[in-house]
């Protein structure tokens, strides 16, 4: 059993000060201040020190010089245990646009190691992200396997479904999508939205087919403006526009104060509101590397993109290519821009992504029951300590 008190424990609808907190080799116990019948050490004393549940990345793909795309169970863990340093403790691996064999093999590994010891953060499922994209809205991805939905070639995907793969992107506007998702619902998966110059009519219909959430809002999306060059009058809304629209629309965002400013991060906050958003990283094998340029997707066939500084951008600098920041930078960004409460913005860094992967009786809260996954945090709410199941991890990030 571990302990601590003195400890301001972050909750979905409050910050508990001064509170106890205990944890056995996989459960939380209990999270009150009842006393702790034994003598307390000194080091379980937090002295105000936050704890916050482990957080939980919808869209990442990769971090420390490793991208899931290069398809090793050793860069697969490479990520996990990297991004554990940055508080997070559950992710579902995000895929590239890349070859059919590659999804596939992408696929298998999601589900070898889904929920085994990564040493870093435990894998979820796979993120089928890339083949299923409308191609003019590929931003930064590589030219690769494009797929047009068919029977037999989805269903081969989605044979998946339960063991690797939780999560499917499509573009709703792509002939076949309709059959495409209604298969993968049936199968239990989440299917999102992404990468895609729908039009609202055509989201309205995809909401009906069963798409329940939208990958990193305002990014590769259309909106009124892009649909403006096609059709000049009557202006038209978008993916953007949709999202922000149906309320059985969850999204993300990327917070790492350069993919979107204050004033969007303000208004995806204000219209979706915290149990519908969700704080993503999108971010690329350059997490924890220095500047300079890398393999977005796979070594020696994937996208080159650049880091520069914060954030990933394409070579010639036009353009972004991907998040190269831990979920804790996107925390303490989202926090400082909006001025949103604490609490609220751990959930979407918690409790909402969790309840995206309908996983939130497991994970995403500080529960007596729930997994032992958890954050100890500074006042700057700098990562200091990260317990995945119960066991402390290595180092956080610097």
């Amino acid at each position: 059993m571990g302990y601590f008190f003195n400890a301001n424990l972050i909750l979905p609808d409050r910050i508990d000060e001064g509170t106890q907190f205990a944890w056995n080799d996989r459960e939380i116990v209990f999270t009150d201040r009842r006393k702790i019948r034994r003598l307390l050490k000194p080091e379980e004393n937090l002295h105000g020190k936050y704890i916050a549940p482990g957080f939980v990345d919808l869209h990442v793909h990769g971090g420390d010089g490793a991208d899931f795309m290069d398809l090793t169970a050793e860069a697969f863990r490479t990520v996990c245990r990297c991004h554990a340093r940055h508080g997070t403790t559950s992710l579902t691996p995000t895929s590239t646009v890349g070859t059919r064999d590659q999804y596939r093999r992408f696929l298998e590994l999601c589900g070898e190691l889904r929920n085994t010891d990564t040493g870093g953060a435990r894998v979820l499922g796979g993120h089928l992200y890339g083949p299923y994209f409308h191609p003019p809205a590929k931003g930064c991805h590589p030219n690769a396997d494009f797929l047009t939905p068919q029977p037999e070639q989805d269903d081969d995907l989605l044979s998946f479904a339960g063991r690797g793969l939780t999560t499917l992107t499509v573009a709703p506007e792509t002939p076949g999508t309709e059959r495409l998702v209604r298969a993968a619902r049936d199968r239990g998966l989440l299917v999102t939205a992404g990468h895609t110059f729908a039009t609202f009519p055509q989201m309205e219909a995809a909401v009906g087919w069963g798409v329940r959430h939208v990958d990193h809002l305002f990014c590769a999306m259309s909106d009124r403006a892009r649909l403006r060059q096609q059709q000049a009058y009557p202006m038209r809304a978008g993916v953007m526009e949709a999202t922000l629209y149906h309320d059985e629309l969850t999204t993300e965002v990327i917070a790492d104060g350069w993919h979107l400013s204050a004033e969007l991060l303000k208004l995806a906050y204000k219209v979706k509101g915290p149990d519908r958003l969700a704080l993503v990283s999108d971010a690329m094998r350059a997490v924890d590397m220095p500047d300079g340029e890398y393999w977005f997707g796979a070594t020696g066939s994937g996208e080159l993109v650049r880091r520069k500084g914060e954030v990933g951008v394409t070579l010639d600098a036009s353009g972004l290519a991907s998040g190269v920041m831990g979920l804790d930078h996107g925390l303490r960004t989202f926090h400082r821009l909006t001025g949103a409460p604490l609490h609220e913005v751990v959930r979407m860094a918690s409790l909402t992504p969790a309840r995206i992967l309908g996983l939130d009786a497991d994970i995403g809260s500080l529960e007596a029951g729930k997994r032992a996954d958890f954050v100890i945090l500074d006042e700057q709410l700098n990562v200091e300590q990260v317990y995945v199941g119960g066991v402390p991890l290595g180092e956080p990030a610097a």
